[in-house]
């Protein structure tokens, strides 16, 4: 059986004006097992899938994505997941809706990668596993908010802003470091959720959408 992506509805507002996508981190298991709505790296996600949905005041449309297996696959990546949950998000609507990507960890850099997307607006990348091959990227009219606890052993917090660096001559970039948080983003999970939720509001529908601290 072939593993495949799952969305899952966190919040469907009748007259969204903007609809969201929330990525997952998670490491490769060996033989590409299915991803489970319990592992950790999921469920880690939930609370700020909330809180942009709480910031967004029922306009925006939040759904999390379950990718079809664990880790960067090469022959099947995160980012061919995120492009499929985008074609999904507007299926059947003869406009499409501006889209934001909040991504943690190998999630924020499928959101970063799949951020060239026309219809993506805003991109949010919370400790992003980043790789020097993907600072050419063209993401020019976007909106992008990098940010990374500057105690991460598990993602360099330097690759990320040399990212930002790279990705800052296309597009408006910020740089965000989290002190003392880590790639789990449990101890600081308030500042990341607040962050992400905060920008993703603020660039989707204007900066006075803001305001659940």
């Amino acid at each position: 059986m072939t593993n495949r992506a799952r969305l899952i509805p966190v919040a469907e507002p009748r007259d969204a004006e903007a609809a969201v996508l929330v990525l997952h981190g998670g490491a490769s298991r060996q033989g590409n097992p299915m991803v489970s709505p319990t592992q950790l790296s999921v469920l880690r996600m939930i609370p700020i899938a909330r809180r942009v949905a709480r910031t967004g005041r029922k306009r925006l449309a939040v759904y999390r994505l379950l990718n079809s297996t664990r880790g960067w696959n090469t022959d099947h990546t995160p980012v061919d997941d995120a492009h499929w949950a985008i074609d999904q998000l507007h299926e059947g609507r003869t406009e499409h809706l501006p889209v934001g990507l909040v991504g943690h960890s190998l999630g924020g850099r499928a959101a970063l990668l799949a951020g060239g997307r026309p219809e993506v607006r805003s991109i949010v990348a919370l400790n992003p596993w980043v790789y020097p091959t993907d600072g050419g990227l063209d993401l020019s009219g976007r909106r992008v908010l990098i940010a990374h606890g500057t105690d991460d052993r598990i993602a360099i917090p330097a690759k990320s802003e040399a990212a930002a660096r790279n990705v800052a001559r296309t597009a408006d970039v910020t740089f965000v470091p989290v002190e003392g948080g880590k790639h789990a983003m449990l101890r600081h999970h308030r500042t990341f959720d607040r962050l992400a939720a905060d920008f993703t509001a603020a660039t989707l529908l204007g900066t006075g959408a803001t305001g659940h601290r």
